[in-house]
C-alpha cells in the first residue's frame, strides 16, 4: 500500500538508491510511475507493505517501509532489488554501487568513485564542511537529520585530515 513518504513514521526502514548521473524530466516521470506500480503491489508473504518513496535531487531514489505494519522479508527485499536492478538496466544508469560517493558543490550533486573522492579528500578539494550524502542511514528520523551532513559528521571523515 502506497502512502505519501511524510504520513510514514519516523522509525520507518529506508533504502536510498544513489543514480550516477541526474535523471531527466522524462525519465523521472517514468520512474516514478514505476514505483508507484511496484509499491503499491509490494507485499510480505501476500501481506500489504505501507510504503513510500521520494526522489532527491533528480538522482536518489529513497524508498520506505512502516515495519510497525509489517516487515519486508527476504523475498520482499528480493523483489526490490530486482526492481532497481530493472531500472538501472532500462535507463543506462548505476543504482546499486555502493562504492560511489554524491557530494554537494555548491547547488550542484557531484558524483565520484570512492577513490576519487579520496584522492580529492589528500589533495583538499573537499573539506570537513562539504556536505555529503550519507546513505547508510537506516530510518526516516536519520535520513531528516543526518543524510545531508557536513563530511566531518559522516564516515565520510574517515577519508579527511
Amino acid at each position: 500500500m502506497l502512502v505519501d513518504f511524510s504520513s510514514l513514521p519516523d522509525e520507518s526502514r529506508v533504502w536510498i538508491y544513489q543514480a550516477n548521473r541526474s535523471f531527466t524530466e522524462q525519465e523521472l516521470s517514468e520512474i516514478q510511475e514505476r514505483l508507484h506500480v511496484f509499491l503499491e503491489n509490494w507485499t510480505a508473504h501476500g501481506s500489504n507493505l505501507e510504503t513510500g518513496y521520494v526522489i532527491e535531487y533528480k538522482r536518489f531514489i529513497v524508498i520506505a517501509l512502516n515495519q510497525s505494519l509489517n516487515s519486508a522479508t527476504g523475498c520482499s527485499i528480493d523483489a526490490s532489488v530486482h526492481f532497481i536492478q530493472q531500472l538501472e538496466q532500462d535507463y543506462n544508469v548505476d543504482l546499486m554501487d555502493k562504492m560511489n560517493v554524491s557530494y554537494k558543490q555548491g547547488d550542484y550533486v557531484a558524483h565520484k568513485s570512492l577513490l576519487d573522492f579520496k584522492k580529492m579528500a589528500k589533495d583538499r578539494a573537499i573539506s570537513k564542511n562539504t556536505i555529503v550524502f550519507n546513505n547508510l542511514v537506516t530510518n526516516i528520523a536519520e535520513f531528516k537529520e543526518n543524510w545531508e551532513v557536513p563530511a566531518s559528521e559522516s564516515w565520510h571523515s574517515r577519508f579527511l585530515k
